[in-house]
């Protein structure tokens, strides 16, 4: 269906012809961040077997694919983003049988696999860090990181001013190290750049060493069946030329400001070429069979270069990170659509929309906020409070309004229970490393790590046998959990099992999509018809505005956030509620 006005078409997407079946075009991805899933073994710590045993969940919620956050060997500085060995399990997780096991499970029910890969930084346990370390300064071994001769008079000065996104510089010292044996060490004035945590160097990208290893990597997971990779910080593996100073704030950030003024391009990030480096490794997949992918998060701006990610020849999917820090605004929700649609359509790319990651306080808090976007890293007891209803009711209409966009989309783990972020957890229980760099300024991710509910009255409730959990889980967490929700027609989760299994029957992420003529300049809605063919439209209506209102007449609902009103001639869509309907 094409609407159109006097002046202008209000189409803004339409499929590229003849790419419909690829499933990662349109597919329902969920992330799992295995320390927090569910607990096997009962050590408080989530693991693999715990995940396998949980993958019912997920069949029944009706995702296509799951994607795990790192569980390779690591010392776990930061989560497992800090990998020491990227071809093992971390015992605290499991085994690589135990991996095994989760792929052939998952693929019995009928899920695709997409695991992280981390390569920007590896552990500075890892053996390559280890051995560039004791080999000492122009060795080949420190070749394979960003290891830098010192300014000032002697050295002791970083060699250039770029800040660390956990917070203080981007450069350690190595005869600052605790670790430093002896003499050799004190002679050893040589700095590392790590973007991230110091215990997370910088691998150099401009060396041939790790470009044949992470490829190596690939082919060993490749090999084991998985079905894709999420890349982490995709955009960060190649640095300018000479790594100038920059007098920006370095943060894992995208989307224009509220005057539309897109941020400073950054020397450390999204450099040209990231791009040879994705080509290359998307021949590397297209080795195999079954359509395996590379998802790419990368914090770009503006949309134009993250469409850059995923040309025909690169990437699948890229995170649309712009739409998740959008406020909530009728306005500003619908010119991220809109600009979303024109790049990715430009490069016959799926857009990739998301709301919540391990990375960010949860929507259904961030929502809640008195000001809407991507929010604060992390909410403390001491900080201004998220409204929890507000946050749930809008919540749940963003879902559902990402839900009906065609492409593909991503949820996080416990957002189909509507988790809101802990935000009372106390200080000692943090383990954060950019809580600790930034002298806890910022709470840090934690809060939306939370071990998940499975069952209201169980020990944790029921995320491990023991009642042990890595982090606490907030008092009244046993109305979120999974066996209280189950069955009531009003809870978040029946809500998205609805919804998934009515955007699958209806198509929804392969239709076209326009502006509804009636709403196609509103401050307080956003309105669109997903059509396709073969199959009844279905009109997607948000209300965003203090007001009700009213559904065009001929329309049917068929799925709501929250409860209308209808009074047999007129249905009435309250405030902070999404509805889809057909006819």
């Amino acid at each position: 269906m094409t609407v159109r006005t006097a002046t202008r078409s209000l189409t803004v997407h339409t499929p590229a012809p003849g790419r419909d079946e690829a499933w990662w075009r349109h597919a329902v991805i969920y992330q799992v961040y295995p320390r927090s899933f569910a607990d096997g073994n009962g050590d408080g710590m989530g693991d693999l077997p715990g995940i396998t045993s949980r993958l019912d969940h997920l069949a029944a919620l009706g995702v296509d694919a799951l994607w795990l956050s790192p569980f390779y060997r690591s010392p776990q500085n930061d989560g497992g983003y800090d990998v020491s060995d990227y071809r093992d399990v971390d015992p605290r997780f499991g085994t690589l049988a135990d991996a095994d096991a989760l792929l052939a499970r998952a693929h019995d029910l009928g899920l695709r696999v997409i695991v992280d890969l981390v390569p920007n930084h590896t552990s500075d346990e890892h053996a390559w860090f280890r051995a560039a370390l004791a080999a000492g300064p122009a060795s080949p071994e420190r070749a394979r990181y960003v290891f830098r001769e010192g300014g000032g008079e002697v050295g002791e000065e970083p060699p250039n001013n770029w800040e660390s996104i956990f917070g203080g510089a981007a450069w350690t010292r190595v005869c600052d190290r605790d670790d430093a044996p002896g003499s050799a060490w004190e002679r050893d004035g040589q700095w590392y750049l790590h973007l991230f945590d110091s215990s997370q160097p910088d691998l150099n990208w401009e060396n041939p060493d790790v470009r044949a290893e992470m490829e190596s990597v690939l082919r060993f997971w490749l090999d084991r069946g998985v079905d894709g990779f999420r890349v982490d910080v995709a955009h960060g593996l190649v640095k300018a030329a000479g790594l100038p100073d920059w007098g920006g704030h370095v943060e894992m950030v995208a989307g224009a400001d509220e005057g539309g003024r897109h941020r400073a391009h950054p020397p450390m990030f999204d450099q040209d070429g990231v791009h040879e480096i994705y080509r290359s490794w998307r021949r590397v997949l297209e080795e195999y069979p079954g359509e395996r992918i590379l998802v790419a998060e990368a914090w770009v701006d503006p949309l134009e270069r993250l469409a850059r990610y995923v040309r025909e020849d690169e990437m699948h999917q890229a995170f649309n990170f712009a739409f998740l820090v959008s406020p909530w605004s009728a306005a500003r929700l619908r010119g991220c659509v809109e600009e979303s649609y024109r790049v990715n359509d430009a490069v016959a790319a799926p857009t990739t929309w998301v709301l919540s990651n391990h990375d960010v306080v949860r929507h259904a808090s961030r929502l809640g906020l008195p000001e809407t976007g991507k929010g604060p890293n992390g909410i403390g007891s001491g900080d201004v409070q998220p409204d929890p209803a507000l946050g749930l009711r809008r919540a749940r209409a963003a879902t559902l309004l990402m839900l009906g966009l065609p492409g593909s989309a991503y949820l996080y783990q416990g957002e189909e229970l509507g988790l809101p972020e802990h935000t009372t957890l106390p200080d000692d229980a943090r383990e954060d490393p950019a809580f600790f760099r930034t002298a806890g300024a910022e709470k840090g991710r934690d809060g939306c790590r939370v071990p998940l509910p499975w069952e209201a009255d169980a020990p944790s409730f029921g995320f491990s046998g023991t009642g042990r959990a890595w982090l606490p889980q907030p008092a009244g967490w046993g109305a979120h959990a999974v066996d209280a929700q189950e069955g009531d027609p009003s809870s978040t989760l029946e809500l998205y099992r609805t919804a998934l299994r009515q955007r699958r029957e209806l198509g929804l992420g392969l239709g076209s999509l326009a502006w509804h003529e009636d709403h196609a300049g509103s401050d307080a809605v956003v309105a669109f018809v997903n059509a396709a063919p073969g199959r009844p439209d279905v009109l997607v209506l948000t209300n965003l505005g203090e007001a009700p209102v009213r559904l065009p007449a001929g329309w049917e609902v068929v799925a709501s956030s929250a409860p209308t009103a209808d009074d047999g001639a007129t249905v009435t869509v309250p405030q902070d509620t999404t509805v889809w309907a057909r006819r």
